[in-house]
């Protein structure tokens, strides 16, 4: 039995939790953004304190990546898209 036209079929427990997950938003290391201004972006962008924001950049520095925010696919993309604007390499992973 199908369902009716223009009527989505009811989503079970599991395909709601996986639509929730959050997405997280990955800064990547790169060999010539100054540290600095790494964690002015941080701060500007996420509003983290400066202690938060310089362990986050070392993350970055010493690791390769660092995840800065995890959240709806829609906000993490437009995190991506302003770190894009500020000069360093980010991406989204889903959590």
């Amino acid at each position: 039995m199908g369902t009716a036209p223009g009527i989505a079929p009811e989503r079970t427990t599991e395909q709601r939790d996986a639509l929730d997950r959050p997405w997280q938003v990955i800064v990547w290391n790169d060999p010539v953004t100054l540290m600095s201004y790494v964690v002015y972006v941080l701060q500007k962008l996420f509003g983290y304190d400066e202690a938060t924001a310089t362990r986050l950049m070392l993350q970055v520095h010493h690791e390769g990546k660092a995840v800065v925010a995890s959240e709806p696919r829609e906000r993490a993309e437009h995190h991506v898209a302003r770190l894009h604007a500020h000069g360093l390499q980010a991406t989204l992973s889903r959590a």
